[in-house]
């Protein structure tokens, strides 16, 4: 697709909240580099989205381990991004349940993307729109970017505007800091932000993530349906191969399951150790053949395991990606609360604050 081209297709689908009166900005495509030392992030300001993480292995090579497409200075297959790789996700991540909700006494009807159900908040989700640069300081001790999206009272049938800012920052040597806000304005919305970078320690073209060693410091899980939506039941992972608490290869018990794993575990705050400035270890992830660990950090309730189970594309330099070739982590509320009054509440007042704080620490040994 040539520069004109995506242009073109960007426009058209900026203008689209015009057609109704709610028409924004249009942004220029952009990308920027975040780099300390041999740790390198570059995104771009369409769908918030992080297109590489590069850092060395243990023997100093410098891999991309993050899954995702090539830009050659336009947008390409990014896009339309079906897998979302590194976008942010929102306004409500994950699935929910009939693509309606109720709130208040109002029934909200969302846009139905997966089915019967909506995800990932809807066909054109946060992922899928441009945000705006709000600051940035791409060369100092601590490297960040800003972005902010303004969305609309009604937009994929949510209720209300919301104010959405996500940053990234290279917070110290090999750490990732990721800090989601948003802030609704005349009515009560639920919000839940996703980060939805596909990991692949051992390089984004390296093949399958099976062979990673995976522990996630959560003794429950959200069972699923059919549909792969929350039954509202919590059950125990001790002796099923949702069992993480101890590392173990990703792919040990991975074929007792249909697919593989897609599923929302339970943190245990109180047992994930030390909190680190209000946040508490979500999961550990390493791949023994380049020496890389992530240490992963969160404030949220869950974290959703997904090994890529139905994933065929061609990614970065046409490697091509197959099932389990990345490893997604995504820190959240649980899937479908806005039905599940028994899960923890996602809506957000008019005038509050949304937060949603990630770190992921990587080592090298």
């Amino acid at each position: 697709m040539s520069t004109g081209a995506v242009k073109a297709w960007v426009f058209v689908l900026l203008i689209m909240p015009a057609l109704h009166g709610l028409v924004s900005s249009i942004q220029p495509i952009e990308y920027f580099e975040l780099k300390k030392g041999n740790f390198t992030i570059k995104c771009t300001n369409w769908g918030a989205t992080i297109i590489s993480v590069i850092l060395p292995d243990s023997k100093g090579k410098l891999s991309d381990i993050a899954l995702g497409y090539d830009t050659d200075k336009t947008l390409g297959k990014y896009l339309e991004n079906p897998s979302s790789f590194g976008a942010l996700v929102g306004r409500v991540a994950n699935r929910i349940s009939g693509a309606k909700f109720t709130l208040n006494g109002k029934q909200y009807r969302l846009f139905p993307n997966d089915g019967n159900n909506s995800l990932h908040g809807g066909h054109r989700g946060f992922s899928k729109v441009m945000w705006d640069v709000k600051e940035k300081d791409l060369h100092g001790p601590k490297p960040f970017i800003k972005f902010h999206y303004h969305s609309f009272d009604g937009e994929q049938g949510f209720p209300g505007a919301l104010e959405v800012f996500v940053t990234y920052t290279i917070s110290d040597d090999d750490q990732l800091s990721v800090t989601m806000e948003a802030t609704p304005a005349g009515k009560p919305t639920p919000v839940n932000l996703v980060q939805h970078v596909y990991w692949n320690l051992a390089g984004h073209d390296s093949g399958s993530v099976l062979g990673h060693k995976l522990q996630i410091f959560a003794s429950r899980v959200t069972p699923l349906d059919q549909e792969l939506i929350p039954t509202g039941q919590v059950a125990a992972v001790n002796g099923t191969p949702f069992d993480f608490l101890t590392p173990r290869p990703i792919g040990s018990r991975i074929g007792e399951l249909t697919g593989g794993y897609d599923i929302n575990y339970v943190l245990d705050k109180a047992e994930a150790g030390v909190e680190r400035e209000g946040m508490w270890k979500a999961a550990l992830v390493r791949d023994s053949g380049s020496g890389r660990t992530m240490e992963l950090w969160t404030d949220q309730v869950g974290v959703q395991l997904y090994t890529s189970n139905m994933l065929k594309a061609v990614g970065k330099g046409g490697a091509a990606y197959g099932s389990h070739a990345g490893l997604c982590l995504e820190t959240q509320g649980f899937p479908d609360s806005v039905n599940r009054p028994q899960f923890p509440s996602q809506i957000v007042q008019p005038g509050a604050r949304y937060l949603h704080r990630m770190l992921f620490r990587f080592s090298m040994g």
